[in-house]
């Protein structure tokens, strides 16, 4: 048995959780899948308002309209993943690829690019239809990658939803691998001129979800590995996308080594967040977060019980003077754990606690 499969068994052998764990494990998933997934494509809100969004419905601080609109899509795109990862006898088709690319572009709209000569072009982007022109990346490394072109398009796409349901059913390879596959040869086809990116990491959890497994989160802090182990993958697959599009797995052994090290690290933190029974530790963003001082757990829980709570009632709670309230208050918020409301002032804990 190798780790990644230990860590299930054990991760399997915890179920049926607490309903308190499941319930935090659910809501920190939501925010955290749908932060880091949007971010990874250049989406601005921040985690707070992104949690303000999808958890209370409520949006607070600047942001452009699209970037809210894509979040709120990102989750209905999620929700509806989950529920067809549920009908484990139905087939993947690419109705579903293509319903799942309307849900997060919801509409045709059009982009427009200066040119260098000083005039205009634009395309459209069209909601669950496959591209209607060419398109590649300039890599980090500087070249140009190209994608599968308009013609092929299709025809790839068909393959690739044939060869699925033809593993998945002959059950050759584990579901992480297969997850892997599916991911690469996906991206190497790029069916759509925008999101494709986000279908790949809703289709990873789809894959995962059918077979039992939890779903991961592709975290933007950890971006370059992502984009470094596909990259490498594709030095070894080479750049003619039809190839790439049914690359065997023994030729993406980069990819798979970091996708199986992703789902390691996710098991590792859904163990750790259900077994976990101290009130003084917290979670933010998949780590696992210890405080020098026991009073910041302190400040954390009376703000999340008064969200209210003026500093000269936390300092009082916590037994510092104000001071210390206020310098411990700043580097917490500089990290991400807490955030004031803009509107009235108060508390917004974005860290979680264990228990």
């Amino acid at each position: 048995m190798d780790k990644t499969e230990a860590l299930h068994r054990k991760w399997q052998a915890l179920q049926p959780l607490p309903e308190r764990k499941r319930y935090l494990l659910s809501q920190r998933f939501t925010v955290d899948y749908n932060y880091n997934s949007n971010h990874i494509e250049g989406n601005t809100l921040t985690y707070g308002q992104t949690e303000l969004l999808l958890l209370f419905g409520k949006v607070s601080g600047e942001g452009d309209l699209k970037d809210f609109n894509d979040m709120k899509a990102s989750q209905v795109g999620l929700k509806i993943m989950e529920e067809m990862a549920e009908e484990r006898k139905t087939p993947l088709t690419e109705t579903f690829i293509r319903q799942l690319h309307r849900t997060l572009i919801r509409e045709d709209y059009t982009v427009y690019r200066s040119l260098p000569s000083g005039g205009q072009t634009s395309y459209t982007i069209h909601a669950g239809r496959y591209k209607t022109r060419p398109n590649s990346v300039i890599t980090r490394y500087g070249d140009r990658f190209e994608y599968a072109s308009p013609e092929e398009t299709p025809a790839l796409m068909a393959d690739l939803v044939a060869w699925y349901n033809e593993e998945e059913a002959g059950g050759r390879i584990s579901p992480v691998e297969l997850a892997a596959l599916f991911h690469y040869r996906y991206i190497r086809i790029h069916p759509f001129e925008d999101g494709n990116g986000r279908i790949a990491r809703l289709m990873v959890n789809y894959i995962l979800s059918r077979h039992g497994w939890p779903m991961v989160v592709v975290r933007n802090k950890r971006k370059n590995e992502y984009i470094d182990a596909l990259h490498e993958t594709d030095v070894v697959v080479g750049p003619t996308p039809s190839v790439g599009a049914h690359a065997p797995l023994e030729q993406i052994r980069h990819f798979v080594r970091y996708f199986k090290a992703l789902v390691e690290k996710e098991l590792k933190y859904y163990i750790s967040f259900a077994t976990e029974t101290s009130p003084d530790v917290w979670w933010y963003d998949g780590d696992r977060i210890v405080f020098r001082s026991p009073t910041s757990s302190l400040l954390l829980h009376a703000m999340q019980q008064n969200p209210d709570i003026t500093i000269e009632e936390l300092s009082r709670a916590a037994g510092i003077v104000t001071a210390a309230v206020k310098k411990q208050l700043k580097q917490m918020a500089e990290k991400g754990y807490i955030q004031r409301r803009d509107k009235d002032n108060s508390w917004l804990v974005l860290a979680t606690a264990s228990v």
